[in-house]
């Protein structure tokens, strides 16, 4: 009978202890601050929605950079291109990431986090396109996003250009723009290599080409913050140079990206205008 109590007793210990890890656990966790992710969620590689699940390279950066932290966890909205920085101005989100460049003009009104990846540009025309480099594209049309880093390039080029680019200010996304572009409504797109080459094969867009665009420096991606989130970067930008020395963001480049397009440990630097 002893024996039946004794049994007894320990059961009983072993459900409050449950009990009590439990609710150390929940308590922790609501002491969590919560941290929303601004990005479009429509622009693949870097972010995009498969099987109802939110995913894409920056997505799953972000995933890791909060994964097992003890102070912040991490809440996805999908929202409009311009809508990441609205949010981020009024407090509404914490931190954007959706193959976001460095301008100076961000740069005055957003903190910058370590660069988390990058994306070689490339130029885009139909293959039977008389358009064979840069130094082609006088002329003639491509759309473009205001206040994207294509538009302020292409703007820049217009002020000196005797044949200016054509430029058609939409708000379509890249996949539409392309697709655009396939049905002669322009006739070139400027982007990122690794989001043109994910969306003519998922689109089967094979009457369009690529021509790579040579840069003297390195094409890198940011995270972004509000300017109030000064310990946020901090956390952020000690995660990212763990998670670049321990191989995990080089193996999501690879899965998302189509190739091993991280930065290295001496370029994690936060950018700063000239």
């Amino acid at each position: 009978m002893k024996l039946k109590k004794t049994f007894a007793l320990v059961g009983v210990a072993a459900s409050v202890a449950a009990l009590v890890a439990t609710a150390d656990t929940a308590q922790a966790a609501s002491k969590k601050e919560t941290v929303t992710f601004a990005t479009v969620g429509t622009t693949a590689p870097f972010s995009y929605e498969k099987d109802g699940k939110l995913t894409g390279f920056d997505v799953e950066v972000a995933r890791a950079v909060f994964k097992g932290s003890k102070a912040y966890k991490v809440k996805f909205q999908k929202t409009e291109w311009s809508s990441v920085f609205t949010g981020l101005d009024s407090g509404k989100f914490q931190l954007g990431g959706n193959n976001i460049s460095f301008t100076e003009e961000r740069s005055a009104k957003y903190l910058y986090s370590y660069p988390i990846g990058s994306t070689p540009s490339v130029l885009v025309v139909p293959k039977d396109s008389k358009i064979k480099s840069y130094d082609d594209i006088a002329g003639h049309s491509t759309q473009v996003v205001q206040g994207t880093t294509t538009a302020a390039q292409l703007e820049e080029f217009n002020k000196t250009a005797k044949k200016p680019v054509e430029l058609k200010y939409t708000n379509e996304n890249i996949t539409q723009i392309l697709t655009n572009l396939s049905e002669g409504k322009a006739d070139f797109k400027i982007f990122d290599a690794p989001t043109v080459n994910t969306i003519i094969k998922n689109q089967s867009l094979d009457n369009l080409k690529t021509i790579e665009l040579k840069s003297k420096e390195q094409p890198y991606i940011y995270f972004i913050f509000g300017q109030d989130q000064e310990k946020l970067q901090k956390f952020v930008n000690k995660r990212i140079k763990t998670l670049v020395k321990d191989g995990t963001i080089s193996k999501l480049a690879k899965e998302h990206l189509g190739g091993d397009y991280v930065p290295t440990t001496k370029d994690l630097v936060v950018p700063t205008t000239k």
